[in-house]
């Protein structure tokens, strides 16, 4: 399931960028003389393309590399994907700005070679490629398989010999959320690249709600539970932030129950007369019964092992 949804989110991003890089100079052919500035040197415009080149020529460049990083993922499998994907952000990210501040410094000119400067443009989208590049990254170290648990299970509890320390990681994740946070995340950065590229004003009544969705559902895409000594940790989205914290001793028990979203109320972050559940498929779910508050239910696998460790801790600790 998480690579179907990173698979998702790389073709709606593809797709996204694929059609800022063409749309961009067409949409704005009105306003742009009949070739544009393409390269500028000593901050001077030297080279220019007819609108139709310029819309044509980015977006086969980031066709091209985003088939090549395809391709490369698919030879690499898992151990490439992170790169993969750091890759495809970082790039998009940079070819959708050089775009919007080619359109815009060519904007309302009467000749290609009156063009405005690219420099503040180009730098600003530089250190935000830079940025979403560093995010990517710790994404993908995030993302890197959990080692396989070693212990067995025997009951509801599990045995812990004196001395040992044992934890227990599961990840879930829900392609649908992501797509849905890929798509409404695509309409606010076009609606950002167009501003920039001078075919809209600002909109942020636009902007904002489409902005907020996005991040929103991102953070309840995807989910990391694990079980330390400390107690159990659940950390939300592909950054691992924000994280809900237990300790062993603040744990009643913990369980594994099926559950499905329409006993919730739904996809995601829910509250119910279940407690919390944060529901990101339907089935096998780790759920813990504090000392205080609601039960808290975490659309996990491998949930019965979790449940035991829990309950030894808590034991443990109880003790």
């Amino acid at each position: 399931m998480k690579r179907t949804s990173g698979r998702w989110g790389a073709v709606v991003w593809t797709v996204g960028v694929l059609a800022v890089l063409a749309v961009l100079p067409l949409a704005t052919s009105s306003r742009l003389p009949d070739r544009i500035a393409t390269h500028w040197g000593n901050s001077s415009p030297d080279g220019s393309m007819p609108i139709w080149a310029a819309a044509v020529f980015p977006a086969l460049i980031w066709a091209v590399l985003a088939l090549a990083l395809g391709l490369a993922g698919r030879r690499g499998g898992a151990s490439a994907a992170p790169w993969v994907g750091v890759s495809l952000l970082s790039g998009g990210v940079f070819l959708a700005g050089a775009q919007a501040a080619i359109v815009r410094a060519n904007l309302d000119r009467a000749d290609w070679r009156d063009a405005g400067s690219v420099g503040t443009g180009i730098l600003v989208t530089a250190v935000v490629a830079i940025a979403a590049c560093a995010l990517g990254w710790l994404a993908g170290r995030r993302s890197a398989p959990p080692a396989p648990a070693r212990q067995d299970v025997g009951g509801e509890s599990m045995d812990i010999p004196e001395g040992e320390r044992r934890v227990w990681l599961s990840r879930a994740s829900n392609p649908w959320l992501h797509l849905i946070a890929a798509l409404t995340g695509t309409v606010a950065a076009a609606a950002v690249l167009a501003a920039a590229g001078g075919l809209i004003g600002l909109q942020w009544a636009l902007i904002a709600p489409f902005a907020i969705a996005s991040v929103l559902t991102l953070f309840c895409a995807s989910v990391q539970a694990r079980v330390t000594e400390s107690g159990l940790e659940v950390a939300f989205g592909p950054l691992g932030w924000p994280v809900r914290r237990w300790t062993a001793q603040s744990i009643t028990s913990a369980r594994a129950e099926k559950r499905t979203p329409a006993q919730v109320g739904g996809w995601g972050y829910r509250l119910s007369g279940l407690g919390t559940t944060v529901m990101l498929r339907a089935g096998e779910c780790l759920v813990i019964h504090p000392v205080k508050g609601a039960e808290f239910a975490v659309s996990v696998d491998d949930a019965e092992r979790g449940a035991a460790l829990l309950n030894s801790l808590s034991g443990r600790g109880a003790e």
